[in-house]
Formats: C-alpha cells, sequence, structure tokens
C-alpha cells in the first residue's frame, strides 16, 4: 500500500514541506548572522511555553508562539542592534529550562500521570500524529513566515553581511534584527510540532550549514538551504515509513545531518565572503 494512501502521511507531508521550507529560509539568515545559538535557546523556551499553556489550561500552540516571540523580542531588545549576543541569552537561558520542568511537573501532577508523556510529544515532536485541520493551519502559518522572510530578505541581507554599512545607509538595522527574532521564534514554535523543540536546531542549522558549504552567493545559497530542508524532510519520512520503528524526527535530523557531514567532507571550505546582491 501507498504512503500517500494514509491520511496520516499526507497530513505530515504537508505541514512538513512548510515547516521545512520556512526553517531553511529563516536558517540561512540564522547561521548567516551567526546566530545559532539563540535558535538553540528559543527551541527550549518552545519547550517551557508549550508546557505553561498545557499546565494551565491552554492549547499548546499558544503557549509555544506566546513564549517563543517574547522571548525573541526580549533578547533583541537587550542585545546590540538588535542582535541576540551570548549574555542576553544566558540571561534567559539558564532558567527557562528550569521552568519548562517546573510546568511539566505542574502539568503532569494536575492532569494525571498520564499526561506526562506531553513533555516527550513536546520535546520530539509528533509529525505522523497531525489531524487535517492541524497540518494545514501548520503550513498557512509556515507560508506566512516565509513571505516575511522573503520581504525583508534584501535588507536583511545587507545587514547581516556589513552592518555598519548598512546603518550608515539608513537600513533600520535594530528593527530588522528584532523582526528576524520574532520570525526565528515563530519557526521555532512552529516546527516544534514536526521535530520538536530538542531536535529544532538541527532543521534550522543543517541545511542552512550545507548550503552555505555549498556556494557562497546569497540568493542561491538561500533557495538551496529551503531546498535541502524540504529534502531532508521527505527523505526523513519516506525512511521512518519505510522502517516504523524509526521515530520521523530521528530520521529527518539524521538525513539531514548525513547531508552536512557529506559536504563538509567532500566540498572545500569556501570564504566568509558573500557576493554583493543588493
Amino acid at each position: 500500500m501507498s504512503a500517500f494512501s494514509h491520511p496520516y502521511f499526507l497530513h505530515a507531508l504537508i505541514a512538513g514541506t512548510a515547516v521545512a521550507l520556512a526553517a531553511g529560509l529563516v536558517g540561512y539568515f540564522l547561521v548567516l548572522r551567526a546566530q545559532v545559538f539563540t535558535g538553540d535557546a528559543l527551541s527550549h523556551v518552545a519547550f517551557t511555553g508549550a508546557l505553561a499553556a498545557l499546565a494551565f489550561g491552554y492549547d499548546l500552540r499558544l503557549g509555544l508562539f506566546a513564549a517563543t516571540v517574547v522571548i525573541a523580542v526580549v533578547i533583541g531588545v537587550l542585545g546590540k542592534r538588535g542582535r541576540a549576543d551570548d549574555v542576553a541569552i544566558g540571561n534567559v537561558f539558564s532558567w527557562i529550562l528550569g521552568l519548562g520542568v517546573f510546568f511539566l511537573t505542574l502539568y503532569a501532577t494536575s492532569r494525571g500521570a498520564a499526561d506526562g508523556t506531553a513533555g516527550v510529544t513536546v520535546l520530539f515532536g509528533s509529525i505522523f500524529g497531525l489531524s487535517a485541520q492541524q497540518a494545514w493551519l501548520a503550513a498557512a502559518v509556515a507560508a506566512g513566515i516565509c513571505l516575511a522572510v522573503l520581504a525583508v530578505a534584501r535588507p536583511l541581507l545587507f545587514a547581516s553581511v556589513d552592518e555598519a554599512v548598512a546603518a550608515a545607509r539608513r537600513v533600520p538595522v535594530r528593527v530588522l534584527g528584532i523582526v528576524f527574532l520574532v520570525l526565528v521564534g515563530a519557526t521555532a514554535a512552529e516546527a516544534t510540532q514536526a521535530v520538536g523543540s530538542l531536535l529544532l536546531l538541527g532543521l534550522l542549522a543543517a541545511p542552512a550549514g550545507t548550503a552555505q558549504r555549498l556556494t557562497d552567493r546569497p540568493y542561491r545559497a538561500l533557495a538551496l538551504s529551503a531546498g535541502l530542508a524540504v529534502a531532508d524532510l521527505w527523505a526523513g519520512l519516506a525512511l521512518s515509513y519505510a522502517v516504523p520503528q524509526l521515530p520521523p524526527s530521528f530520521t529527518i535530523m539524521a538525513v539531514a545531518t548525513a547531508v552536512y557531514a557529506v559536504a563538509l567532507a567532500v566540498v572545500r571550505p569556501r570564504t566568509r565572503a558573500v557576493v554583493a546582491a543588493w
């Protein structure tokens, strides 16, 4: 029987493709701006936000988006020119996981022991468990993130490559930085449902890192990052369907990491200079 005859697989494919596109686009700028640690921090924020929402009886998606977007703005405001720095992230990182454990305990004790598995779902995702409504909503949100990234791609690229010159030319560097962090937060919230907060960083960083290894032309790398993210997700879903013992989150991350490892081993490193395209 074909995988496409199963509704759960189609739902995973619809939501996953859109989420991977968003992660690939956002991930490229995350790597270019050397803010991968920010993505890691926001993945932990997603865990805490989801568990907080569940603990208080709300939809976990409300907690995911509220927590990641708010914390992204806070990190951007505390950082220089809208860029998150290690000090700002460190001040958030140290206690956010503790809050997550607290909310997980609160949720499990107040809702019953059986509900303690919610933490595992948030950590590792449940892409094969999405309903049709959840899949199409995830696709719509991810499409909105993609459009927003493309809308700011040109000035964001300028600000990422040469911040001082961009500021001198009156590019709103600080505002762009905060807007970008909001998009990272929204992507983290959306992708958590697919691959989980624990593995989210791989979907953000691996395709983008591979793309930067393969080309130094920014728009080509941006498209390649998005394409690789989608290809990694498709291959991961197919592998998980073929071998049901393998969780889809694991197979998606395994494929993404393997592709990056091959690029790292085979392709010579390119210079950090990015061909000007603005």
